[in-house]
This record gives structure tokens, sequence and C-alpha cells, in this order.
């Protein structure tokens, strides 16, 4: 079967934004005007869409990303002689497929972001006209930044009251990027909010109807706004033809290039990332979403404007392979999602990048070696499944039933095997005890915690030897409650919780070395390891492309912890070698300061001996053990806790109180800036002071103060602060 829409018109895209920017608002105005849902959903009637999940709906955020097909022929191709956008037709020559992802917005959720910047080709920033840009903006900017996704930005709700195109504008130039340039300004602000005028084309939209299905362009420009329009076009077209040295010397020889070739090296610079247009309007109000999606297909990416994807053989990793975006490629493709259905059981989301694949085929998870056969493939609208038989190149899809795939795995064609670049996630930064209440429900509970943490790699289950305590870690309250009440719901598991207690680490600040000789006879066959070892802090990967090759190629390095491995002339034989390596992982696990585990340690193993007789694996593994706790404890070992960056919007008249707070809970305030009528209070403070801090800002500024976090660094614990830890520890 050839594919329906060919692949330089798909483009899959997702939309951030920090939490409350109306980025759920703006995919339900996209569901509607491209014809998949019949009736706008609202996040405060909890009818959304793509927030389908009952707590997503009851708290009015989205938890998780929700993938949604749909498709969109641009306003200019079916606009009639009087202005009028025409309905668009099933069979529109120039229909572009969108694969769309709606992502959380909340800190606690932004694993979801990170792994779905993976597999996005391009993304829509959603900014709040009133706030700009806020912390969670930032942090999304970033993951996308990392991952090269081109972006476009859409200022929203311009209708609220405190709205400014202008301030929200400026705040994304000076805090996220200079390369920003508004492609729209808007006609009115706040309850004057009536539209917005293209500056490229000069053009002014109008949305009318009920829900802003009818649009209107004309050629009217308000007067007032005249000349506005000219400055500011002349801006963009300043930026636009800095991406081709030609149109630039014709430009400023006095030669305009026409509107097609200003849109090609407007798209040239998107695709680049040198260039991140700016659209406004407002979504609730059902203006300005319609030229966003214009934007989508005029200037963000399809699968072929992208480089191949990159990999590595699995037999070799040293071996690098690449894959074109083409159907007649071998088929490759990474897992990005998990999600348990009750109806049908776990589905697999995952994105092709070469290839095709079949329902019935059977494919290779590069991962792990093993094969595994694709039963049942169905294309997303949020809840809502289309079953298809097969999947091409570029697209998103999910498969029905598969065992063993996780979160960041390659599917490939298993003639032609590739390992595509993993996932990294974020370690988690609070912890808590859970129970099952009833012996029926424990069964239940290790299923659930095993699904739920296959789904969220940020979410960790493990279980305390000491206490027989199953500990759960997450990215926050908000992650963890989120969770429990998830398998209250989705499995039935009911199951009493501890207090949230702080994820530590411990590390070492200097260096030291140590001597062990693990020696034991009982009787018969004794035990001998005998290890020698150097420990010191992990220090940053050189620079050097050549030089990072050369130390990784003498280095065993994961993360957090590196093994150099100096043993010269078979003093240790190679075969024990490993069992020392996992000895001291083993005793980094345990810690030295409070039991917490260790990171960012260096150790290297240069000496020892062995006994031709009496030596194994166990007394190796017991020998580098116990250098390792000797060599630790002397190299200044200390304690780490996870520190926050929390930004406070506050009214004036409270910032007092709010920086008093802020002082007493161990913080650094770092900057103070304005937001309209509001104060912004950015400060680093750790974790453990945080518990229970938006309960208590709202009674300080009588509720009208707003706290949004998110984790920084991890930093020494002060001595003081450690010992008392330590106590609670004993």
């Amino acid at each position: 079967m050839s594919q329906q829409i060919p692949l330089e018109k798909v483009r899959n895209f997702g939309i951030v934004a920090h939490v409350d920017a109306g980025k759920t608002t703006t995919s339900e105005r996209i569901l509607y005007y491209t014809g998949q849902s019949h009736k706008i959903g609202e996040v405060h009637e909890g009818e959304t869409v793509t927030d389908w999940m009952e707590q997503e709906r009851e708290r009015g955020i989205t938890i998780t990303a929700a993938a949604i097909t749909c498709f969109w022929t641009p306003m200019y191709d079916r606009t009639g002689d009087d202005g009028k956008v025409e309905a668009s037709t099933p069979d529109d020559p120039t229909k572009h497929r969108f694969n769309i992802i709606d992502t959380p917005g909340h800190i606690d959720f932004t694993s979801e972001v990170q792994r779905s910047m993976r597999v996005l080709d391009g993304a829509v920033v959603v900014f709040d006209g009133v706030a700009g840009v806020e912390p969670q903006s930032e942090t999304n900017w970033r993951y996308a930044e990392d991952a090269k996704v081109p972006r476009l930005c859409f200022i929203n709700k311009l209708d609220r009251t405190g709205a400014s195109f202008e301030r929200s504008y400026k705040s994304i130039l000076s805090r996220l990027s200079k390369n920003a340039i508004r492609v729209q300004v808007p006609i009115g602000e706040e309850d004057k909010h009536e539209g917005v005028i293209d500056l490229l084309t000069r053009k002014v939209y109008h949305s009318e109807g009920n829900l802003g299905e009818e649009v209107t362009i004309s050629d009217q420009i308000p007067e007032n706004l005249k000349d506005d329009v000219e400055r500011y076009r002349a801006e963009l077209i300043e930026k636009i033809v800095e991406q081709d040295e030609t149109a630039m010397e014709r430009y400023f020889e006095g030669e305009e290039p026409s509107i097609d070739e200003l849109k090609r090296l407007l798209r040239k610079g998107v695709i680049a990332n040198e260039i991140f247009p700016v659209f406004t309007g407002s979504a609730l109000k059902n203006k300005g979403v319609q030229n966003v999606l214009d934007a989508v297909v005029d200037f963000l990416p399809s699968p072929l404007d992208l480089p191949p994807a990159r990999g590595t053989n699995p037999d070799n990793q040293e071996e690098e392979l690449t894959r074109e975006a083409s159907d007649e490629a071998p088929f490759a493709a990474l897992v990005f999602k998990l999600q348990t259905d009750p109806f049908v059981g776990q589905l697999s989301f995952f994105r092709v990048y070469s290839g095709m694949v079949k329902a019935g085929d059977t494919v290779l998870n590069a991962t792990t070696g093993n094969k595994e056969r694709i039963g049942r493939i169905v294309r997303l609208q949020a809840d809502k499944r289309e079953e298809i038989t097969e999947v091409h190149a570029g697209e998103i899809a999910a498969a029905v039933g598969m065992k063993e795939a996780k979160i960041g795995q390659t599917l490939c064609d298993p003639s032609a095997p590739i390992e595509l670049e993993k996932i990294e996630f974020r370690e988690p930064v609070i912890s808590m005890r859970i129970e099952p209440k009833t012996k029926a429900d424990q069964e239940k509970l290790g299923i659930a915690l095993s699904k739920l943490s296959d789904e969220d790699p940020t979410f960790r289950v493990e279980s305390d030897e000491e206490t027989n305590e199953t500990i759960i870690s997450g990215m926050g309250e908000l992650h963890l409650e989120i969770l429990v009440d998830r398998m209250k719901r989705e499995f039935n598991v009911e199951a009493s919780t501890g207090k949230p207690q702080v994820a530590y680490r411990e590390t070492i600040q200097g260096t030291a070395e140590a001597e062990n000789k693990y020696i034991k006879q009982t009787g018969g066959r004794g035990q001998y390891g005998h290890t020698k070892i150097r420990v010191k802090p992990m220090g940053e990967l050189p620079e050097d492309g050549k030089e990072r090759e050369k130390y990784l190629k003498a280095v065993t390095r994961e993360d957090h912890f590196e093994f150099i491995n100096s043993i010269k002339g078979g003093v240790i034989p190679a075969e024990y070698i490993p069992a020392v390596r996992k000895g001291i992982k083993e005793a980094m696990e345990r810690g030295i300061v409070a039991g917490y585990p260790m990171v960012d340690v260096s150790v290297e193993l240069y000496d020892g001996s062995f006994h031709d007789v009496d030596s194994s694996e166990v007394a190796f593994k017991i020998s580098g053990s116990q250098a390792f706790q000797e060599a630790a404890k002397s190299a200044k070992p200390v304690l780490l806790e996870p520190v926050m960056k929390l930004e406070v919007v506050t009214p004036e008249e409270f910032m007092g109180d709010v920086n008093g707070s802020i002082n007493s809970k161990r913080g650094a305030i770092e900057s103070m800036d304005e937001r309209g009528d509001a104060k912004v209070i950015t400060a680093k403070v750790p974790l453990s002071e945080l518990f229970g801090y938006t309960t208590e800002l709202r009674s300080m500024t009588q509720g009208r103060a707003t706290a949004t976090m998110e984790f920084s660094n991890y930093a020494v614990v002060p001595t003081n602060v450690a010992e008392e830890i330590k106590a609670s520890r004993s």
C-alpha cells in the first residue's frame, strides 16, 4: 500500500509550554480546525481530548504526552476572491499530515517533554501573553536546543487582562534567544484583541463565527498600526535575507525578494535553528491558531529536511551508521513512550526513522538483541485508535502487545541491525516509602509499580534490604502523588505512603589510595584477592574529539562513575577485573557518610596480586569493595542534596515576607525582576526545605503569589545539616 500523504507533506511536531500557558487549549483548537473533533473541549470544563486521563481532567493539567494525527490544508490554498477561507475537502492536493504530541507543562512531568523532543522534527512553543517566558518555558527551550529541534513561538492569551505582546516578545529575546523575530503583530490586546496582521504579506486575519472557524483575510490594516507594520516588516526581512548573501546584497541595493523567496529563506533559517518566528493570538477566543498551522506547513521541517538518523552497529559500538528517511531504507524506529491500556494491554509508541513495518512483521530489538513480532499497529488520536496495517518512514504509531520493548530502545530490520542514539533521563530527586494496605494488594502492587516504572523512566522502584520496605522515587511531590493515584484507579491497588524523603547523594572531594588483601582459609580451598586502588573526583571529558576518544579507550565510563584499569603484566588476571569493578559499584551504592549512593567518583585499579589456586571472582569482588570503602573514607566524603531553582511571582507588598522566607530556607536569591505589576524572585533553594512550600506561600500572601520550581543541581550539604541527616539515619 502506498503512502497516502507524501513524506514532504508530513510534519511531526510537539506543542510545549509552561504549565497554564494554554497549550492544551491550543491543541483542542487544532483538533477542531483540522476536523478531528466536532466540538472544542475546554480545560476548565474537563472535556478535552488530549488531556484524556481522569487526573488530567480533574486537575486541569497535562500529565502524559498525547499523540494525535490530523490533516491540514493551508488557508492560502483555499481563500476565495472575497477573502473568505473556504472549508477544506478530503481530496485537497495540498493537504498535510500532522503528527502532534501535546506535552506536559508541569516540571514534575518534564521527562515526557524530554523524550518527546527526541522523536519530534519541530515544536510550537506556547507562551502566556501576560507572563511571557516562565521557568518551564526555559527548561523546554533547553531540551529543544539539546535535541536541535526547530521552533515556532506562539504568544497566547492576548485577550487576558494585563496581556502584552511586546513585553512577552522581549522576554523571549532576553531569556531564550536573540534570534526570535516577530512575523505577526496583534490588532488590539486584552478585551480589544480582534485579530492579527501577517508582516510578510501585510494581510489582516479576522476570525469570526462561534468558534473562530470563519477566517476573513483582507488588506485593511488599521491606520494606527500602519507605521508599526512597515517598521517591523523591515526588521523581519533583514533577518530573513541574512540566510542568503545574494538576497541580502540585492535587498540592500533596494530590491526586495518576492514573498515566495522570503518564505523559502525563512524556512531555511527555521530548520537550521537560526530563526525562531513569533506568532500571536488567543486560543481560547479562537484567534491566530489557524495561522500557526499554516506556519507549521511553511516553516517546520518534514522528515526529508532533516539529516539522516544516526546510530551504531549493536555488534560493534564504534561503527557509526545512518538511516535515510525513506521507505526503501531498512526499517529503524525508536520507542519513546509506553502506555498501559485496560482493554488492549501495553501500547508501545514508536517513531519510524527509515523503512516501513507491517502488522505481523518480526523486528529486532537492537538494544536487547531479541526479536519480537509486531501484532497490531494503531494510529492514535489521543485516547481513540485507528487500526492500520503498515507504518512508513517519518510516521508515529503504536504497536499493541509488545512484551519486551522499553522506552529508548531501537526496533529495526533483523537483517540490518542499528541502535539509534539513546534517550538520557534525569535522576529522581524525591523518594517515599509505599506499602500495600492488604495482603490481596501485595502482588498487585508489584505488577502496578513495574508497569508504571516502564512507562516513566524517571519513576524508580527499589527495595530497602535492611527494612524490607519498597521505596518509590520521582521528580517531585505531585509526580509521586499522581502515580499513587494511578495505581488506585488503573490497577485497583490500595497503598499507604510515608512522608516524602529527599534523594541525597554522596561524593568525594579529595584523592586517596587503599590496599586490601582478602584472605580466607576454610580448611579446603581458600579465598585470595588483593587489590590496590586510587580514588578521586570524576572530571569532565576532554573537549577535543581525538583526546576524548583516546581517553575513553582507556576508561570504562558510566553515569556518575569511572573505572580505570591500569593493571600491567597480568598481576591481576583479566577475568577478575570485572569482579573488582562490581565490588566497587556495590560499595558505592551503600555509601560511606550516611548510606546514600555515591556519585561522580573515579576509581583506578593500579596493582594487586592473585593466587593460582585460591583466587576467585568472589574474593576480588570483596577485596575491591573493602578497598573502596577504606579509600573513600580518606578522600573527604561529603553529602550532596538536590537544589531547586525556585521562581516566585508575588505582588510587591509581599516582597519582604517572601524574601525573608526564602532566606530562612537556606535559599540564595539570584535575581528580582518585574513582570507587569508583579515582582519575580528567582532563587536556589535546597529541596528538603521546600516540602509544603506552596501552601506556606499562599497563606503568607493571601493566596496571591505563585511558585514554580525545577531541579537545578546537586550541592554539598552544610556540615551542621549533614550531622542531622547522619543522626536520623543511624
